[in-house]
């Protein structure tokens, strides 16, 4: 049966090297599952996969938007089952790996179906955001969709202004497209989680920010900032150092912040996969026993 194999974790955990491995011993491709690796310009800040680490594997979903392309965990789940019906044809086993856990559960259970936000709409919604404030357009989901405005994070804006573009668009509350129907899929999901203990996660992460550094992510960051009102930039690693050069930060306070961040962001991921009962989970260095695992599971009819 053909098996997509999910490699999951928090942020820094070491998922990239393990992936590979896994995709060399299986000689099969693999899928990112990382909702900024897609845009082609923000390769350091996102620790994309390197053009060593391309060239051992063939990676799908990196690197393929620009900035200011839109896209979605929707637009996600069809574009990689599409992938995947092409990629099963001669490979009976696919690797998917990264950290966006909402594009990962849009693969692996499937997504409701909310229309696409028109550029019209969405554009009068960013500017009303940048205009009138986060408070005001909370006030505004209360009324219009109270039920989704019970349930949501009110500090996320992305979530915010998502529901009320739905909600301006189709007339309808955000809340009635949201049937959280689990879709089946035509092929077997293995889920293989990583984790550390959080004194040791948290030293990888503040080396792998103090790496990104060194390898120029302070030009990569300048490089993008006239963009920085849209979305794909409202990410770990950029967001801090707009405010250096804002002047509103120090760069060495911007940089303890992207660590800072970038821990607190780990512990949402562990949260957000702790609630899985499907994953097998396992430290990154047993790797000949991740092996195993998989080998055995795919010997199983």
């Amino acid at each position: 049966m053909k098996t997509l194999i999910v490699i999951i974790g928090p942020t820094g955990i070491g998922k990239t090297e393990l992936s590979l491995q896994v995709a060399e011993t299986l000689h099969t491709d693999i899928i990112s599952a990382d909702s900024r690796q897609l845009y082609a310009d923000l390769k350091i800040g996102t620790a994309a996969p390197t053009p060593d680490q391309l060239a051992r594997v063939r990676h799908h979903f990196v690197g393929m938007l620009q900035l200011t392309d839109y896209y979605s965990a929707a637009r996600y789940e069809e574009d990689v089952l599409q992938k995947l019906d092409e990629l099963f044809r001669t490979h009976s086993a696919v690797v998917l790996t990264g950290g966006s856990m909402m594009y990962i559960d849009a693969v692996c259970t499937g997504i409701d179906d909310i229309p696409t936000v028109d550029a019209v709409t969405r554009e009068r919604m960013r500017e009303r955001y940048e205009q009138e404030g986060l408070d005001t357009l909370c006030a505004e989901l209360k009324l219009l969709d109270p039920e989704y405005y019970r349930t949501v994070d009110l500090k996320n804006p992305k979530r915010v202004v998502h529901a009320l573009e739905i909600c301006y668009m189709t007339g309808k509350t955000y809340t009635s497209f949201r049937t959280s129907t689990r879709k089946e899929r035509p092929f077997r999901i293995l889920k293989i989680g990583l984790r550390r203990d959080r004194e040791e996660l948290y030293a990888r992460i503040n080396r792998r920010v103090d790496q990104m550094m060194e390898e120029g992510l302070l030009d990569e960051a300048r490089s993008v900032y006239p963009y920085r009102h849209l979305n794909s930039l409202n990410t770990v690693g950029y967001k801090e150092l707009f405010n250096y050069f804002d002047g509103t930060w120090s760069l060495e306070f911007a940089i303890e912040k992207i660590k800072q961040n970038s821990r607190i962001y780990s512990r949402k991921q562990t949260t957000w996969f702790k609630r899985d009962e499907d994953i097998h989970w396992f430290h990154p260095d047993q790797l000949p026993e991740i092996q195993q695992f998989i080998l055995d599971a795919l010997k199983e009819e």
